[in-house]
């Protein structure tokens, strides 16, 4: 449980993810509507280039951005990655071209959980961070409980206009709890009092991070691991609405139902189911069992061609939601306290790089399979998705092999780390796991004759 006194700012960053998620979950149906009357023509392919100029733009960002919130402090970050990720709600009824501009364009900015996740592990001691964590996840999945069901209803009674006059509000009251209530979380002695401190170009290149990780055993093994679990995520949540809706055959209020089904069984499985894992069986059991529900999940999405089918993988969907929670802990735990921000936005860069290539990829199997994600009906006399697609869901079995491919890798992250010395250290899943004395960090055992150069290093002088 996270101590009494870390709760209230933990609740900061709980409110500052829900209000982002809400804003955008209602705009899930005008969102579609959008892009089907902007791209009329390959619609799918079009948000999958959009989301993957806006990833790949996180992916370049992740790194500085960490880094400086490292070294300056997280509010302020906070408040500029809020800002800018809700930036673009307004110009989806002020000018189309510009929201997608700006989305794209947004990437940059778009880190929140790289910051959230950073400012967790500045106020939590290391055994609190996986339920804190998990706390912070769970809030993801609880905005999406209602958010969806509400923009439609709202989209369907009133226009779009007011779905998006109401995500506005609600982003501006975010950006304002960030900047009136949410207090600083990096100490004074690590922070700089001054803005005018360079940081090195090493620490801000994630090229350079993505090079120092080949030498880095574990950091591999955890980058890949995410990489491939992940990929299937981005595109499965870019086009799975519509799938339901139009292959499936979900009307809207069944859609709606199941949102908020699998929302709260996800806020269960990482607020509750979490905890409990994590002190029974570990970080990396915890890790490999996340996935194992992830694979279950895919393999089902991709062979079934009944609802009951998708409402029962939907259940194993919201089991799965454990694993990048354990996931974050496990990077935590082998990062030094002034070193969170870097590491945060290590995984956070990977995730942008995922949910640019995931749409894309998911748009561009659904294309090659000849299953149509239109709004429009079958025409009268042709057959149906399901009647011309042997498999209903041949992106979601690519997924499948993804995820069974991140399970093996992760079967290789050692439970044990050890010092730059050489000597062993506690287990890194445990309570009272060693935090980087030295602010080296997810380091791998060396010899005199080699010179490994750790991912993470200090950034305070």
């Amino acid at each position: 449980m996270v101590r009494g006194s870390c709760r209230a700012r933990v609740t900061h960053a709980v409110v500052v993810i829900f209000l982002e998620f809400f804003a955008w979950g209602l705009l899930t149906t005008p969102m579609l509507t959008v892009l089907h009357e902007t791209f009329p023509q390959h619609t799918f392919l079009m948000n999958g280039l959009v989301q993957g100029v806006k990833g790949f733009l996180s992916f370049l960002s992740a790194p500085l951005i960490g880094a400086l919130s490292d070294i300056w402090g997280r509010k302020s970050f906070l408040l500029m990655t809020v800002f800018f990720t809700c930036a673009p709600i307004p110009f989806m009824r002020i000018s189309p071209w510009w929201y997608f501009a700006l989305i794209s364009v947004s990437g940059v900015f778009s880190v929140t959980f790289s910051v959230i996740f950073a400012y967790v592990a500045d106020i939590t001691e290391e055994y609190e961070r996986s339920t804190a964590y998990g706390l912070v996840s769970a809030t993801f999945a609880a905005s999406l409980v209602t958010s969806p069901a509400i923009g439609a209803f709202l989209s369907a009674k009133y226009g779009d206009s007011l779905v998006v006059l109401v995500a506005t509000v609600i982003a501006v009251v975010d950006i304002a709890f960030v900047f009136f209530v949410v207090p600083e979380s990096l100490p004074n002695k690590t922070r700089l009092s001054s803005w005018g401190f360079p940081i090195s170009w090493k620490q801000a290149d994630p090229f350079a991070s993505l090079r120092r990780v080949g030498k880095d055993t574990t950091v591999l093994l955890i980058c890949v691991t995410v990489f491939l679990s992940y990929l299937p995520e981005a595109g499965q949540y870019s086009s799975f609405f519509l799938y339901l809706k139009q292959v499936i055959e979900f009307s809207p209020e069944a859609i709606a139902a199941f949102i908020a089904m699998v929302g709260i069984l996800s806020i269960v499985a990482q607020t509750l189911l979490l905890g409990v894992l994590m002190r029974t069986i570990g970080n990396k059991n915890t890790v490999l069992l996340g996935l194992g529900f992830q694979l279950l999940q895919l393999a089902w999405y991709g062979f079934g061609s009944e609802p009951w089918m998708m409402w029962a993988a939907g259940t194993v969907a919201a089991m799965s939601s454990i694993t990048f929670p354990a996931v974050s802990a496990l990077v935590s735990h082998s990062a030094s306290p002034d070193q969170q921000g870097v590491a945060q936005g290590m995984i956070t860069g990977i995730r942008g790089l995922c949910n640019g290539l995931g749409p894309a990829l998911y748009g561009f199997i659904f294309f090659l399979f000849n299953v149509e994600l239109s709004e429009l009906p079958p025409a009268e006399g042709r057959p149906s998705t399901m009647e011309r697609s042997v498999i209903p869901g041949p992106p979601f079995l690519f997924g499948a092999c993804a995820v069974l491919l991140a399970l093996l890798v992760a079967v290789f992250i050692p439970t044990q780390r050890r010092r730059e010395d050489g000597e062993e250290t506690l287990k890194s899943a445990g309570p009272s796991s060693a935090h980087a004395q030295n602010g080296i960090s997810l380091t791998t055992p060396t010899s005199d004759a080699e010179d490994i150069e750790p991912l993470l290093q200090d950034s305070i002088m």
